[in-house]
């Protein structure tokens, strides 16, 4: 019987099992994927918008070689900590089971089941991306994910989306030499939470026409050869390889469902949870990072959520 199990194996969940070391309570986490997979999932050449000191857990510095860490560097960084604090956590291990006990939970994964007194959820949101629910979107051209530019060079690329991962696809994948690159953008302009560098370098480049943009627009359907997309003026088709459709991601709210934590009831589906503990309405269950914000998934990021670690920590040896 532990007393606390951490569904998440990312910098926050990391944290959390920080915290529960340093207090003396004993925990275990675990991680469907690899460790901190949400920025292993990133592109290989990201660059994160937040510096290096603010990016840190576990009062271990990281020190980066640029002004801004790159997701090598932050890969690099994070295995050290999970190493220094011995965190040895369980991955590629999806808990799929939750059960609820007078003194607790037990937990059931595909390898083993678990006891413990309280659960964190720490999971991050890049798992689930939002839908395109169009005609052909489950087309092997049609990709959720972009790591790299290679793939794509001297092919025809549409981009869906305008934050920062569609408009480092747009950019690369150009400069990588892909025949065409086509931004199809549900808003009226590039997004103001773009990097502050990367914003005017994908304008400038849409008008100068390296990069074409359609403004208020929705893809309709997708073939092997095609895109087809609304305008506000009309529809239009064009000739397409592949389609990065970078339009955002969701946390796992099933698995908030099977634990019992409740919604508010507002458009973003944030789940209810108390700000001084972060325990959710369901007894014993705590939430912390990015799946707090629901829909809202840039509410909550490393730096402004390594602080619910001690916050639950606390809350925890308090019932104690």
């Amino acid at each position: 019987m532990k007393d606390l199990i951490i569904i998440g194996a990312g910098p926050i969940g990391m944290a959390c099992g920080i915290a529960a070391q340093k207090a003396g309570l004993s925990f275990h986490i675990f991680d469907k994927g690899p460790l901190v997979n949400s920025i292993y999932r990133y592109p290989l050449n990201m660059t994160f918008f937040s510096t290096s000191d603010r990016l840190e857990i576990g009062d271990i510095p990281f020190i980066s070689q640029n002004p801004k860490p790159t997701r090598a560097e932050a890969l690099e960084y994070y295995r050290r900590v999970c190493t220094h604090w011995n965190l040895n956590p369980s991955l590629y291990e999806e808990i799929h089971t939750f059960e609820k006990h007078q003194n607790g939970f037990k937990l059931l994964s595909e390898k083993n089941s678990y006891q413990c007194k309280n659960i964190i959820v720490a999971t991050g949101f890049y798992d689930f991306p939002y839908p395109l629910n169009v005609a052909g979107e489950q087309l092997p051209k049609v990709r959720h994910y972009y790591s790299e530019p290679h793939p794509y060079y001297n092919m025809d690329v549409v981009v869906v989306g305008a934050a920062n991962s569609a408009v480092d696809a747009a950019l690369e994948t150009y400069r990588k030499g892909a025949k065409s690159v086509t931004m199809i953008i549900r808003e009226k302009k590039i997004g103001e939470n773009v990097k502050y560098w990367a914003r005017p370098d994908i304008v400038n480049r849409i008008e100068e026409g390296s990069i074409t943009a359609h403004f208020e627009s929705n893809i309709v359907a997708i073939t092997e050869t095609t895109v087809r997309f609304k305008t506000p003026k009309q529809t239009v088709e064009i000739k397409n390889d592949f389609v990065l459709a970078m339009t955002g991601y969701q946390p796992n709210f099933s698995l908030l469902e099977k634990l019992g934590v409740q919604f508010q009831d507002d458009a973003d589906h944030t789940p209810i949870y108390h700000p001084e503990t972060m325990e959710s309405n369901a007894h014993g269950v705590y939430l912390a990072g990015v799946v707090c914000g629901g829909l809202r998934t840039n509410k909550w990021f490393i730096e402004n959520s390594r602080a619910h670690a001690p916050l639950i920590i606390q809350a925890i040896k308090n019932k104690r």
